[in-house]
């Protein structure tokens, strides 16, 4: 088991943060030294795979603010100042590096203003801390699945959504790479009719029609419109692609969180037959 203390070396100067003892699904650093107040750290899923609970999550304060807002007065302050701050921070596992990645989301004071560059370097540095802390405890394995559980009603709510929403997406981007191919062809019969009627007659308005001129100089030049609608119906089809590959991503997650879930579930015992008699019945009679 790791120690329940750590000293953190930051721009501010050491600040100590001390775990208490687990709740559940968090441990609460309490701080000390150049930094007061806690920090609050809990399991959460790794930024890119949604259904792999492989990372753990630190919020400034002693709850998880994912889930609700720490009072101002709570939040942690360094000790010269009385400015406190709002922030969290992610550390979870990389396949192409040798150590874990870290992602941070903005830090902001109670009041809504960005922190000095020190105070900023300060409060990551006893985040990230916290997080490798809890990331190297023993306990970690309960912890990441008690925060699966936790959040993975509202991550599958939010996946399904999501796979819906990329699969209309690709089915509009669809639609329009078919309306397309007739748009190009109305567009290059148009070009031509121009070019007759200028070979027939010059005149500067239809080689203005014609000619190939920069979107800003001549919006809607024959010559442009051909180009773009040539160009429209491929990269359509490329944007739906990729928004098919979303959708099979987000419901492939949501596929893995409903397995875990089932696999988590404790077994049902049987309920014996109606017609079977009571233990007690099948016991072999004994002779007086």
């Amino acid at each position: 088991m790791t120690s329940p203390s750590l000293t953190v070396d930051t721009p501010a100067g050491p600040v100590r943060a001390t775990a208490g003892p687990r709740q559940d699904d968090a441990v609460v650093f309490e701080l000390g030294g150049a930094m007061r107040g806690s920090v609050h750290v809990t399991g959460t899923h790794h930024p890119h795979r949604w259904d792999q609970f492989t990372a753990v999550r630190a919020c400034l304060g002693p709850v998880n603010a994912y889930q609700t807002t720490a009072p101002d007065e709570a939040l942690p302050r360094l000790t010269r100042s009385r400015t406190r701050y709002h922030g969290s921070l992610t550390l979870y596992p990389d396949d192409y590096a040798d150590r874990p990645q870290v992602s941070v989301y903005p830090m902001t004071s109670a009041d809504g203003h960005e922190p000095p560059e020190k105070a900023a370097a300060t409060l990551t540095a006893v985040l990230r801390a916290c997080a490798a802390h809890v990331a190297q405890r023993d306990d970690l394995p309960v912890i990441l699945d008690l925060s699966r559980q936790r959040d993975t009603a509202a991550l599958l709510r939010f996946l399904t959504w999501s796979a819906a929403h990329h699969q209309a997406e690709a089915a509009r981007l669809e639609r329009e790479a078919r309306a397309a191919h007739p748009a190009r062809r109305a567009a290059v019969a148009a070009w031509w009719t121009v070019t007759r009627w200028f070979q027939a007659s010059p005149h500067p308005v239809l080689l203005l029609m014609l000619a190939d001129l920069p979107y800003s100089v001549l919006p809607n030049s024959l010559a442009r419109t051909v180009d773009v609608k040539q160009w429209w119906a491929p990269s359509c089809l490329t944007a739906a692609a990729r928004e098919h590959e979303h959708a099979r991503r987000a419901q492939a997650e949501a596929d893995s969180l409903r397995a875990q879930q089932r696999s988590r579930r404790p077994a049902r015992r049987p309920h014996p037959p109606a017609h079977a008699a009571p233990h007690a019945a099948r016991l072999e009679p004994q002779v007086p």
